[in-house]
C-alpha cells in the first residue's frame, strides 16, 4: 500500500481505504495524502472509523491538511487517549479554529485523566492564543513536568501580570527543563 503512494497508484491506494485490516487503511490514508489526493469525504470517513488508529492518523492528516473542512471536536472526546492527543494537536494547527475548540481543549488541558492529552491540548491553546484558553494554560504550569514545560512554552504569546507571574515561579520549578523555559520566555535578567 505504501509502495502504490509512492509510484502514484492511486486506485490501489483508494482500495486501501476499504480494507477489512486497520492498518492496511491507515497506510492507504497516508498514501493518499502524500499523493495530494485526500478530500473531505475520504477524511471524513477516516475521522469516524471504528478503528482508533485510523481516528488517530486522519487527526494527523486533518491537522497537516488545515482547509480541510471537517471537525475534530468529536475526536477531542474519543475514548482513546492516543485519538485525543493527536485530535489537539491538529487543532492547535488549523484555521480558522471552530468557536467551541478553545473551550474544548480548556477541559481536557484541565481534567483529563491522561498526561499526554492535558499536554497536547495546552500547546494546542498556546498555538491558537486566543485569550479564553490562557486560564487553563496557567493552571496547567501546576500539573506534571512534562506539561509544566508545555504550559510555560504555551505562554509565549500571552502578556499580562499572570502571565509574568507564572513565568516567575517557573523560574524556580524543581524540573530543569521548566526553568529553562521561562528563561528562554523571559530573557536574561
Amino acid at each position: 500500500m505504501a509502495l502504490a503512494g509512492h509510484r502514484d497508484d492511486e486506485a490501489t491506494v483508494r482500495a486501501g481505504l476499504r480494507a477489512a485490516d486497520p492498518r492496511v487503511r491507515v497506510v492507504a490514508l497516508g498514501a493518499l495524502a502524500r499523493l495530494g489526493h485526500l478530500g473531505a469525504e475520504e477524511l471524513g470517513a477516516a475521522l469516524t472509523d471504528p478503528s482508533a488508529a485510523v481516528r488517530r492518523r486522519a487527526a494527523e492528516e486533518a491537522g497537516r491538511a488545515a482547509t480541510t473542512p471537517s471537525s475534530l471536536l468529536a475526536l477531542l472526546g474519543d475514548p482513546d487517549p492516543t485519538v485525543v492527543e493527536a485530535a489537539a494537536w491538529a487543532c492547535g494547527e488549523r484555521r480558522p479554529v471552530e468557536p467551541p475548540t478553545v473551550a474544548t481543549l480548556s477541559g481536557i488541558a484541565l481534567d483529563h485523566e491522561d498526561p499526554l492529552c492535558r499536554e497536547a491540548a495546552v500547546a494546542a491553546l498556546g498555538a491558537i492564543g486566543d485569550e479564553a484558553g490562557l486560564e487553563a494554560i496557567l493552571a496547567a504550569t501546576g500539573d506534571k513536568p512534562a506539561v509544566r514545560r508545555r504550559a510555560v512554552i504555551a505562554l509565549a504569546p500571552f502578556e499580562g501580570q499572570d502571565v509574568d507571574t507564572a513565568l516567575r515561579r517557573a523560574l524556580e520549578d524543581r524540573d530543569r527543563q521548566v526553568r529553562q523555559a521561562a528563561e528562554d520566555l523571559l530573557g536574561p535578567p
